[in-house]
């Protein structure tokens, strides 16, 4: 017999089976928690022929191992990795023309979607004003169309013009406009 430290050689063993005691516990507590190996490393009978009779993954026709289409997969995919709000907001931006109609798209355009708020930049303030005549109508069918987007408030902004009260040239008081005093 040799060191507990150096190695735990056993009667029957040759000196190439020499297993140290800190491997040697940790084969047996495999042994206790997995029952598939024995204290020297090696598998059980046993355990291979239960294994065998209880695997049905390796089955080639077993249940779930049909092939899927490729719509299943991305559909499946698009939800475990949480996609579907980001695509269907994507979506919205992408067919707004067919969501309000030609005319429509022609002089509106989706700029963002933030905090389940849409904003729309429109050609003018007319348009913008009978877009927000026409709010309740378009979230009705964002939330039809477009469940996943999460929109619940719609923004229509004006056309861009010039401030005079913010931007590098304002000035304190009334600014240019101020003419007469």
């Amino acid at each position: 017999m040799t060191d507990p430290g150096d190695g735990v050689e056993r009667p029957g063993e040759g000196a190439d089976d020499k297993v140290s005691a800190a491997a040697e516990v940790y084969l047996r507590l495999k042994a206790l928690t997995t029952g598939r190996v024995d204290a020297r490393g090696r598998r059980r009978a046993s355990a291979r022929r239960r294994r065998r009779g209880t695997d049905d993954e390796s089955v080639p026709y077993g249940a779930g191992r049909d092939p899927r289409g490729i719509a299943q997969v991305m559909d499946q995919l698009t939800t475990e990795l949480g996609w579907r709000a980001p695509l269907a907001k994507s979506e919205v931006m992408a067919e707004w023309g067919e969501l309000v109609g030609a005319e429509t798209a022609a002089h509106s355009e989706p700029v963002s979607i933030e905090h389940g708020v849409l904003t729309v930049q429109c050609a003018s303030t007319a348009w913008a004003t009978q877009l927000r005549i026409m709010r309740n109508e378009l979230l009705k069918h964002l939330a039809v169309r477009f469940p996943d987007a999460r929109i619940e408030s719609i923004r229509f902004l004006g056309p861009d013009v010039p401030t005079w009260k913010r931007g590098p040239r304002a000035v304190p008081g009334r600014g240019p406009r101020d003419t007469y005093g």
